[in-house]
């Protein structure tokens, strides 16, 4: 505070020397004095001195006082520093955790996604029995239920009206591997209903290592791909498996699959006879009294677009096989 009152007085007395070394009289008027211009430049060179001794006496104050706000401010900024290193630090703290953290997920949900029994999601049910490819039994909630596998079709092994089929023991044998002792869990596809008119679920199974059975199955030439009157959800799926177990000529599409002892699974017979021109495929054209053999039926029958156009009606419980009473 005092120093500024001697800078405004300094400042006052050099305006003053400047007025009275122009024009004294103007500056006897304002002060009311009468004072030369030798007077002036005494006065003004005194109050100089006495500035001059005041500004070296307290030059060293304000040094140290603009140096202490300094040191102020540099230890506030050195915290300021340390404080942001610091919250950098736990904040680059955090984020390791989060990636460790993050890796630990990952790695958990690898582990999950290599058996589907961790996921709590599915329901799995014990396989009480294997009864051919495409039929099987589960312990469902202390119930027994037998399942149709939906879109598949396995040779026969067990059907009392048929003899066993082409490949039939090796698919029956395969499912028993790939089935017994297992547990599976179930999906069902609301195309197809809940069951079929013998009363088993229509569904698809999984095992707990994630195995899709019913492509699979086609996939290694073990059954063929089936479609009961309206296409389900993996229809196309299960066409292009079949397709390429044929190509591949896997299972039972091998030259050599069928022993003497058995009779040709449906698709392996020959889809169209050498002569066409006396079939008709009109509807109403054929009943099963027609023919006079199994073979005749199932030749217009495959010819007319069998299962999936039965439109003589000649495969009465859509397994594929036409007229079945005949010999």
């Amino acid at each position: 505070m005092i120093e500024a009152i001697f800078i405004l007085l300094f400042f006052a007395s050099l305006i003053f020397l400047i007025i009275g070394t122009i024009n004294p009289k103007i500056l006897n008027k304002l002060i009311k004095a009468n004072l030369t211009r030798k007077k002036i430049v005494l006065i003004f060179g005194v109050l100089s001195f006495i500035f001059f001794i005041f500004i070296g006496l307290t030059a060293p104050k304000l040094e140290k006082q603009i140096s202490e706000e300094n040191i102020e401010k540099i230890s506030e900024t050195q915290r300021l520093t340390e404080d942001t290193n610091i919250n950098q630090e736990n904040s680059d703290d955090i984020k390791s955790e989060n990636i460790e953290t993050t890796k630990i997920e990952e790695t958990q949900t690898v582990v999950s996604s290599s058996t589907e029994s961790t996921n709590p999601k599915y329901i799995y049910y014990s396989v009480i029995s294997v009864v051919d490819g495409d039929t099987i039994k589960i312990d469902m909630n202390d119930t027994q239920e037998t399942l149709r596998l939906i879109g598949i079709d396995t040779p026969e092994t067990v059907d009392p009206r048929k003899p066993v089929q082409c490949f039939g023991i090796e698919a029956s044998n395969k499912a028993k591997e790939l089935l017994s002792g297992k547990k599976i869990r179930i999906e069902k596809d609301v195309s197809q209903g809940d069951r079929d008119k013998y009363n088993r679920l229509l569904v698809y199974i999984y095992r707990e290592d994630g195995l899709f059975y019913n492509k699979y199955i086609i996939e290694e030439g073990y059954a063929q791909e089936y479609t009961y009157n309206i296409p389900y959800k993996y229809q196309t799926e299960f066409k292009q498996a079949e397709t390429e177990a044929r190509a591949l000529k896997k299972g039972l599409w091998a030259d050599d699959a069928c022993l003497e002892s058995q009779t040709e699974f449906p698709s392996t017979k020959t889809q169209i006879p050498a002569d066409t021109s006396a079939i008709t495929c009109s509807s109403n054209t054929y009943n099963c009294t027609d023919f006079k053999t199994h073979a005749e039926a199932q030749q217009v029958f495959n010819y007319c677009g069998g299962v999936n156009n039965d439109i003589h009606k000649l495969d009465s419980d859509g397994d594929g096989v036409a007229c079945e009473s005949l010999p």
